[in-house]
């Protein structure tokens, strides 16, 4: 993809300093390596606002100031108004990515192919143990499950024929989340092979090694180690996998209050009132929405 008629454009035409293009240079370099790493993309026209929206929030997540993630979003919206002009591309896709504001950050989340290589790596083939690990990764990101939830869960919270789970959320609040076809197979098969270490006695859904049930810290040092294995998170914890579930949902069009919903929040401040929807309505939404359903 050349974009050396960008810069002379800014050069020539638009008289920009040194400093200036130098900036513009590196922004839109890391721009499209990020783009390099998606197959789909084989030219500028393939870029769509959810590429654009997706690096935006990957740079606020490995740390980057709103200052700085501003500049580079306004080289990316000069660059694709450069393109239209040129004839190159019909539709600029910064043009609906909102502008992070001063003073707020966004929730670090796992963005789609370091989620995809996680989830089918041979790091996580195998017996019990692998089949464990990748299930309690699969249902904090299909679900957006807290850790205290994956803890909690027990095996009467599942109904596979209705294709749901329960979950008992913060002050005993439950909530109803539907099950991708994905999910409920590897469950199915986990509870196959936990039966080998006998963990369905007590009725916990997971369990260790030993076949007692897991707890806290078991849970957030799995997350961890495989967070740290695939990705380049500075943060790597069970609540990064549920932004990430959120953030998924929002990227694909789900509407807010469903995803309020989906995550058993009584109250967010950056969303509207609490808007009840039918449960059917959820099923939608999450069929739609989320990339791996």
């Amino acid at each position: 993809m050349n974009v050396e008629p960008f810069f002379n454009y800014l050069k020539d035409e638009k008289r920009y300093s040194s400093f200036t293009l130098t900036a513009y240079k590196k922004d839109l370099e890391q721009f499209l390596a990020y783009c390099a790493t998606i197959n789909d993309i084989r030219g500028f026209e393939d870029i769509t606002p959810k590429i654009v929206r997706e690096w935006v929030m990957i740079k606020m997540s490995e740390g980057g100031t709103v200052a700085t993630v501003r500049r580079k979003l306004s080289t990316l919206r000069t660059f694709f108004r450069f393109l239209m002009r040129e004839g190159k591309v019909k539709e600029d896709p910064t043009e609906i990515v909102v502008t992070p504001k001063m003073g707020h950050r966004l929730p670090v989340f796992v963005p789609d192919y370091q989620m995809n290589n996680m989830l089918d790596s041979e790091e996580l083939q195998g017996g019990f143990h692998e089949l464990r690990d990748r299930l309690v990764l699969l249902m904090a990101y299909y679900t957006g499950m807290r850790r205290s939830e994956l803890v909690g869960l027990k095996d009467r919270d599942v109904d596979f024929s209705g294709k749901t789970v329960v979950i008992t959320g913060k002050g005993n609040k439950q909530r109803l989340v539907p099950l991708a076809d994905e999910l409920i197979e590897d469950m199915k098969c986990y509870l196959e092979l936990r039966k080998e270490v006998g963990g369905e006695k007590h009725g916990y859904f997971f369990v260790t090694d030993k076949g007692k049930p897991v707890y806290d810290k078991f849970i957030y040092r799995l997350v961890q180690k495989y967070l740290g294995m695939y990705t380049t998170l500075s943060k790597k914890s069970p609540h990064v996998l549920r932004h990430t579930f959120a953030t998924q949902l929002l990227n694909n069009g789900a509407c807010i209050e469903a995803i309020r919903e989906l995550l058993g929040h009584a109250d967010l401040a950056a969303t509207q009132i609490y808007t009840h929807n039918s449960f059917e309505n959820l099923i939608k939404v999450f069929n739609k929405a989320h990339p791996r359903a």
